[in-house]
């Protein structure tokens, strides 16, 4: 499902703390800070009707083989995603964890999820440095603020295992609902190249997004992930993972081991 959104629909989810932190300014006064934000929200104000942000999402049946969730596009079909372990820590945590593995018929769901903003409404303000730096650090906030407001709605109504949840923007923000949205790129999806695999399923471009040859997205101010219901479904940072989890994630992915160490790197011991 694809949904576009006005800015005004979105502001009010921006978290300024990260805005604050790109600006390198989160340890200044609080009137600095102020300062900036009223900068910041006159430029929203003066653009609320040139752009957008856009949002796409599935829900599909899910259920959990080993490391791996198989989605169900349509019910005579299914689509493997492979994860990665933790291993160090207890437990070692996987995001195939949050969802139950298959028993006979039954099977869990899952939510795929990308959000962008207008491509050019950073390229608009290209001859101006300060108000393209403060665009392009909007567009990352308006980016993920869509994520934010997509997620809430999916949970509320599209998706309505938590229909009642009446919370307030920084009980949002600090994610005390049910669920979690994993993020590709963030610690517990450390693998960019899954923006492949979430594209076959979502086609980002139905929103602008482009993916580079590493998997990153065009417009840098767009979000990619996953959304789980799991009450115990929590955050981790899968860390360093040694040369045997390697070589069985390149298989399940189906990709040279070579081309899955340059994807994971920062995570190889």
């Amino acid at each position: 499902m694809k949904i576009d959104y006005r800015i005004n629909a979105v502001k009010s989810y921006i978290n300024w703390d990260y805005f604050y932190y790109a600006w390198g300014v989160h340890n200044k006064p609080d009137e600095e800070k102020q300062q900036l934000r009223r900068e910041a929200e006159a430029m929203l104000l003066r653009c609320r009707k040139q752009y957008q942000t856009h949002a796409l999402f599935l829900l599909l049946d899910a259920y959990s083989d080993g490391d791996d969730i198989v989605v169900k596009p349509s019910p005579n079909s299914e689509f493997r995603l492979p994860f990665l372990r933790q291993q160090h820590g207890s437990p070692c945590l996987c995001l195939a964890d949050f969802i139950p593995p298959k028993h006979g018929e039954g099977v869990g769901s899952i939510g795929l999820f990308a959000t962008s903003v207008d491509a050019d409404m950073v390229t608009d303000y290209e001859n101006d440095p300060y108000e393209r730096m403060m665009m392009q650090l909007l567009a990352d906030r308006l980016a993920e603020a869509t994520a934010e407001r997509l997620h809430k709605e999916v949970r509320q109504t599209y998706w309505g295992y938590a229909h009642d949840e009446h919370l307030s923007m920084n009980e949002l923000h600090i994610e005390t609902f049910q669920g979690i949205r994993p993020a590709v790129g963030y610690p517990s999806l450390p693998d960019a190249s899954l923006n492949f695999l979430l594209d076959e399923l979502l086609d980002m471009q139905q929103i602008g997004i482009q993916l580079t040859e590493s998997g990153a997205m065009k417009p840098h101010a767009s979000v990619s992930g996953l959304m789980f219901s799991h009450p115990q479904a929590r955050y981790f940072d899968v860390g360093k993972i040694d040369e045997e989890q390697l070589k069985d994630y390149a298989r399940r992915r189906g990709l040279p081991v070579e081309s899955m160490r340059r994807f994971l790197a920062a995570n190889l011991s």
